[in-house]
């Protein structure tokens, strides 16, 4: 999310979100299946979380105040997972890993540059006609 409230638009004071701007310019790591296994397991540990409450909506299991203590823990357990893909000392601050992704994200032009990618637009096929 710190990443999306730095680099997208906003509309009034909601988050503007765009698959060009948030998304696709977003650096992740490549990883090892070791570690891609244990984020999927993480998300596991988040959907069964949810699946204790049925009763309630996602913007209830997700109020700040009344979040359900399971789902808390599943959710941080999955934030550190997501930060070991980044370095193995947590970060402390959100300054500090955001500072971290820009550094990521010039490496990623920088290599999309050398590598003549950075501006390249994939060819769209069209159907042929019958």
């Amino acid at each position: 999310m710190n990443w999306v409230k730095a680099v997208g638009g906003r509309m009034r004071t909601d988050i503007s979100y765009s698959v060009g701007i948030c998304y696709n310019t977003f650096p992740f790591p490549s990883i090892s299946n070791q570690r891609k296994h244990e984020i999927t397991q993480s998300v596991f540990r988040i959907l069964e979380g949810r699946e204790k409450h049925p009763e309630k909506t996602l913007a209830q299991l997700y109020d700040p105040d009344k979040m359900p203590e399971g789902l808390r823990e599943a959710h941080r357990l999955n934030d550190m997972a997501v930060e070991r893909c980044y370095r193995s000392k947590p970060f402390e601050r959100d300054e500090e890993r955001l500072e971290y992704l820009f550094k990521l994200y010039e490496k990623m032009i920088a290599e999309e540059k050398e590598q003549g990618t950075l501006f390249a637009k994939e060819k769209k096929t069209r159907k042929k006609r019958k």
